[in-house]
């Protein structure tokens, strides 16, 4: 149920979760409200569209050093668990999480839908961080190839100009775009 001044996500609704607070105002077609209250919320999760969530939340933990999270009580695998399901609900969703607890939460659920045009927002992977030049282009390729292994896809390598570093455009296995940076 949602609460005054929430939104809830459409596909959460009834669970009692994922309710995001908003400042009035600060609404599409309204100027954003700043200098206002400090938000409470430190904590949050990307949410992925997809077509098969395990699979790309499994890209992603090899990406991240994230971990997958112990099947249901009663199940001694995944597999075991999605095959509890009825055909339409197996594969829907997956999570995993940074096992120290500093990074956010990614969540994967199915759309029916492909993904059709450039992601609005994209992970930056920080693998360079405070290398310059040769080195950290090198570091960069050395990142993407192991990347390329586990089914991600090199896009373009962007070089240092006078404003911002070396990146390495690529996409995870269902073609989301993210940088190695």
């Amino acid at each position: 149920m949602a609460v005054a001044g929430t939104i809830t996500h459409p596909a959460r609704e009834g669970r009692g979760d994922v309710i995001t607070p908003f400042l009035s105002g600060n609404w599409p077609g309204r100027a954003p409200c700043y200098g206002g209250p400090m938000a409470t919320i430190k904590k949050f999760q990307v949410t992925f569209d997809c077509a098969q969530p395990e699979r790309v939340a499994r890209f992603w933990c090899e990406v991240l050093g994230y971990v997958a999270p112990s099947p249901p009580k009663g199940f001694g695998t995944w597999d075991e668990y999605n095959l509890s399901l009825p055909a339409e609900d197996r594969d829907a969703w997956f999570s995993c999480s940074d096992p120290t607890g500093v990074g956010p939460r990614l969540y994967f659920q199915r759309v029916p839908e492909g993904k059709v045009v450039k992601n609005r927002v994209h992970l930056d992977v920080r693998a360079g961080t405070g290398l310059v030049g040769e080195e950290r282009v090198a570091t960069l390729e050395a990142e993407c190839a192991r990347l390329v292994a586990l089914g991600g896809v090199r896009v373009r390598l962007l070089l240092a100009d006078e404003d911002n570093e070396s990146c390495l455009v690529m996409q995870d296995v269902e073609g989301n775009e993210f940088c190695l940076d």
